[in-house]
Parts: C-alpha cells; structure tokens; sequence
C-alpha cells in the first residue's frame, strides 16, 4: 500500500509563502501524475496543480504566477512552492498520485491558513 504523506502547512500572513511537500513510501513517481488538490469549507475539492512524470504542469487560473510544482523522482517526493499567498487560498490541501485507471492515492491533507 502507497502512503503519501503531506507536510509544510501552516499559518502564514497574505503575501507570505509557505512550500508543501509530499514524500511516498514507494516509488511510484517513475509513472505517476502527482497533483495538489484543496477543499475550503463548505467548497468543494479542486485541482491546484498537476506534473506528468515527464514534468508536464498545469495551473488552476487562480494560482498561475504564484504557485510552482516540481517533482523528485529520486526522493519520491514532490512539493508545492506557494508565494504572494492570500486569504483566499486558505484550505486542506491534498497530494494525490494517480496512472490512468491503474492506481488513485491521496495524503491525509495538511492545512494552510492564510490571515488578512
């Protein structure tokens, strides 16, 4: 069983930045999509960013410019540099690894506030 394990939230002021790291307990990064999805209250999860294993990404609109996801293949891990942070950006943020129909994983989440 793949465990993926989320660390780096916290408390931080709007403007500020916090990077979000997600290791898992086997290699499975060779093949996998790794994604950071959040879930506010009351709203629903989505999609923050994705990175193919060739190093493909993708941005929500709300974050491009601002957040930047990369990938360690060697170290199983991959992270989420959040800058320029705002009220809005406040959420459980989950790491998820995924290959087609052959394998859905999610971390337990890791909480980001972010104050006015």
């Amino acid at each position: 069983q793949v465990q993926l394990v989320e660390s780096g939230g916290g408390l931080v002021q709007a403007g500020g930045s916090l990077r979000l790291s997600c290791a898992a307990s086997r290699s499975i990064f060779s093949i996998a999509v790794m994604g950071w999805y959040r879930q506010a209250p009351g709203k629903q999860r989505e999609l923050v960013a994705q990175i193919t294993s060739g190093g493909r990404n993708y941005y929500v609109d709300s974050v491009k410019g601002r957040f930047t996801i990369s990938r360690d293949n060697a170290k199983n891990t991959v992270y989420l540099q959040m800058n320029s942070l705002k009220p809005e950006d406040t959420a459980v943020y989950f790491c998820n690894a995924h290959y087609g129909n052959q394998f859905d994983y999610w971390g337990q989440g890791t909480q980001v506030t972010v104050s006015s």
